[in-house]
């Protein structure tokens, strides 16, 4: 059964938004809709991106994110329950790493500037944003990292892929835990539609 046919029958009888299980009515087709896009724009990737002036500001480290750039390859990778098992790995290789809200952030400014702390390591550059699909490009002095940003429930999704992420850590962030680093990489290679990085709130 496709992921939006089989979200929509699960949602049909009640929904769970993080804020409490919330039983739906004849009433609420439209609130149901919107939970429904929220839901999915946390595990596909695109349809829930930012107008730039939204991102603007400190945003902090909150959990592990994952998402997917398809459909396709999200139920290829187990559907919805994959997410849920690469955010629980991410979040212990997080903390051997020791990401916490205190020292990993990102902040974006005027100018399309842009100022960073990962494993609190600062660093920052300038950043370019595409609200239509969500893409970002962050340019320090040494390197350029493309990623991804999107809505989520909490604040914003700030995502890579293996490639990047590990650059993120370990050029940036300056992280030495090549283990850590190396399980945190075989997990966005668990699917190559597969992105990892922060949830970010403010």
């Amino acid at each position: 059964m496709p992921l939006l046919a089989a979200m929509t029958l699960m949602l049909s009888g009640c929904y769970t938004t993080g804020l409490g299980t919330t039983s739906t009515t004849n009433s609420t087709s439209s609130v149901l809709t919107s939970v429904l896009g929220t839901i999915l724009s946390n595990v596909l990737l695109g349809g829930m991106s930012f107008d730039q002036s939204s991102m603007m500001g400190s945003w902090n480290y909150s959990a592990p994110t994952t998402a997917f750039t398809t459909e396709s390859t999200l139920q290829k990778a187990g559907g919805t329950a994959a997410i849920s098992s690469i955010n629980s790995s991410l979040a212990s290789n997080y903390n051997s790493i020791g990401i916490n809200r205190n020292n990993t952030s990102f902040s974006f400014l005027s100018g399309n500037k842009f100022s960073a702390k990962v494993n609190g390591i600062s660093f920052g550059g300038t950043y370019a944003y595409n609200p239509q699909n969500g893409e970002i490009t962050l340019t320090t002095p040494t390197e350029t990292i493309k990623g991804t940003a999107i809505k989520t429930q909490k604040g914003m999704g700030l995502m890579f892929d293996s490639t990047q992420m590990v650059n993120l850590l370990q050029k940036e962030g300056k992280v030495s835990n090549t283990a850590a680093i190396q399980a945190v990489s075989k997990l966005a290679k668990r699917s190559n539609g597969a992105r990892v990085g922060f949830e970010l709130t403010k």
